[in-house]
């Protein structure tokens, strides 16, 4: 069985606790494609704007505060996630109107089945209001990811 933490590593985890370096959707989509280009095996920029190209398409902004923005690298072998935690919320024109506290980036090859497991387990790590208040509230990448962990582990 996947689970997010075979994908997510602590050291891809960023949480902005003063709000000042998340503003808005391009500064999210900028740190997600530098922490996961170096596990692409392709360039930042490159990432980045396989990032936008695919919420061109349509936002990724799935409500309750979550986004999950993601693309398929054709360089990548596997399939790798970034966490980032905005406690003061970005605009991310997600469904529900609402700003995006909780972004999960996800980049890997195109092997679609094993890529809609990926986005389904995230939503399923999310789907739980007190996990993503809890993630909010998160003090450092370290918390962050023990949580994440945790419950991860409890959805087996």
């Amino acid at each position: 069985m996947l689970r997010l933490v075979d994908i997510l590593s602590k050291d891809r985890v960023l949480v902005d606790v003063r709000g000042s370096e998340f503003k808005n959707k391009h500064s999210v989509m900028s740190a997600l494609a530098t922490l996961l280009s170096p596990t692409s095996g392709s360039d930042r920029e490159v990432v980045e704007r396989l990032l936008f190209e695919r919420e061109a398409l349509r936002s990724t902004g799935i409500g309750e505060g979550v986004a999950i923005p993601h693309c398929f690298v054709e360089t990548a072998t596997e399939q790798r996630a970034a966490l980032l935690l905005c406690p003061t919320g970005v605009d991310f024109d997600a469904i529900d109107k609402k700003p995006v506290n909780i972004v999960v980036g996800v980049v890997g090859p195109k092997r679609a089945t094993e890529h809609l497991r990926v986005l389904a387990r995230v939503s399923r790590v999310l789907h739980d209001t007190d996990v993503r208040a809890q993630l909010i509230r998160s003090a450092n990448a370290e918390q962050a990811y023990a949580l994440i962990q945790s419950r991860d582990q409890s959805l087996t």
